[in-house]
């Protein structure tokens, strides 16, 4: 990997899973610009909006609109703004609101290396045959067509892997179609955390595409590391905050083995106990089990107090209680350089909706060391 500062931009960007991987790695790197809602739904016109926005004569002025929209359409905050800035070496004159009203015509060749990935139910309304038209009114649309005004030297997209056979495979066959012809070879696999390093099963669709040229193919590395932590070396009373950090020099997770403690609020009432160990109906019938050494997909709303059969628990001195907010991020390869500065509900909605930071890692370094080759 040489000395080349590269130009990093993403969408959907949550609380910046690809960024934390890039200071992990210690990659030279500038963050052109970050993109998320929040999930914050406002009643607007797109087409209509989106005409006056691409009038304005730069992004600032853009960015001022859309913000002003936002103020007049909704009181929420955007809980993922705050943490984000409040992590990522950003200004808030380059975080945009909402990606339907971005223009990416004005970062056109200013950005090597796009990331993403849309929210799954954006696919409701994809057919196939008709290519980018199929995609119009989803989330992933907009995604490609930032690809298209943008033209980044490559893309990093990833979503549920459940989108391999949604609509039977025909979904995924107007994705495929749609990176071709926008001028980008691209390779696919659905990727494992477990495989990275991190000891939580979470398997999610991953699609890297590069721009055509008669060079060597990229292909996604096929890892499998040797998982060296259980989701008991995560917890707190076995590392405190603070204990679980980054090697500067490789980016890898280290632990100082330092005891702490738990906030009692954590531990299960005997009611909420007794709830999460049952197995539910026959309808929906989910072992309880506890104590994982890898953990399950950590959820979004994980704060509710799911089964034991969905959910992680652990128990502590004979005791059960949940996941903290920063185990949650542990289990995504946040280290606890990480700041938390949103409250529990949001940091582990927040958590459950991020990338496994150690698999970007992987995609970014493959990626960037293909593209120093071929350049």
């Amino acid at each position: 990997m040489n000395n080349s500062i590269w130009n990093v931009a993403t969408v959907f960007s949550g609380i910046g899973s690809a960024e934390w991987a890039l200071k992990r790695l210690n990659i030279n790197h500038r963050l052109v610009f970050a993109c998320d809602n929040g999930d914050r739904d406002i009643s607007i016109d797109i087409d209509k909006e989106l005409e006056i926005i691409r009038s304005l004569p730069n992004s600032s002025e853009k960015k001022r609109y859309v913000d002003s929209l936002y103020s007049q359409k909704t009181r929420k905050k955007n809980h993922v703004k705050l943490a984000y800035l409040a992590n990522h070496p950003l200004l808030d004159n380059d975080y945009f609101e909402d990606i339907r009203l971005f223009d990416g015509n004005d970062f056109r060749g200013k950005v090597d290396l796009l990331i993403g990935g849309s929210p799954c139910q954006s696919f409701s309304s994809i057919g196939s045959g008709r290519g980018f038209d199929d995609a119009r009114g989803t989330l992933f649309y907009d995604f490609a067509r930032l690809i298209h005004e943008i033209q980044p030297k490559a893309f990093i997209y990833e979503n549920v892997r459940g989108i391999t056979t949604h609509d039977n495979g025909q979904t995924l066959s107007v994705i495929y179609s749609i990176f071709d012809n926008l001028g980008y070879d691209f390779d696919s696999r659905i990727l494992d955390s477990k495989d990275y390093g991190i000891p939580q099963t979470r398997r999610r669709f991953f699609a890297i595409g590069y721009k055509k040229a008669n060079k060597a193919m990229y292909s996604i590395p096929n890892i499998h590391k040797e998982l060296k932590f259980t989701m008991q070396d995560f917890l707190e009373e076995k590392n405190a905050y603070g204990s679980l950090v980054f090697d500067v020099e490789n980016g890898k997770i280290t632990l100082s083995n330092t005891p702490g403690n738990v906030d009692e609020s954590y531990f299960l009432s005997e009611a909420v106990d007794k709830y999460v160990m049952s197995s539910g109906t026959k309808c929906f019938y989910q072992k309880p089990v506890v104590d994982l050494k890898i953990a399950r997909p950590i959820l979004a709303t994980m704060g509710n107090c799911h089964r034991a059969g969905i959910d992680n628990y652990i128990t502590i001195e004979g005791k059960r209680r949940m996941l903290t907010e920063r185990e949650a991020l542990r289990l995504m390869g946040f280290t606890d350089e990480f700041k938390i500065v949103v409250s529990k509900a949001q940091t582990y909605r927040q958590a459950g909706n991020a990338i496994v930071v150690d698999v970007m890692m992987s995609l970014i370094e493959s990626i960037i060391n293909y593209l120093d080759e071929v350049q």
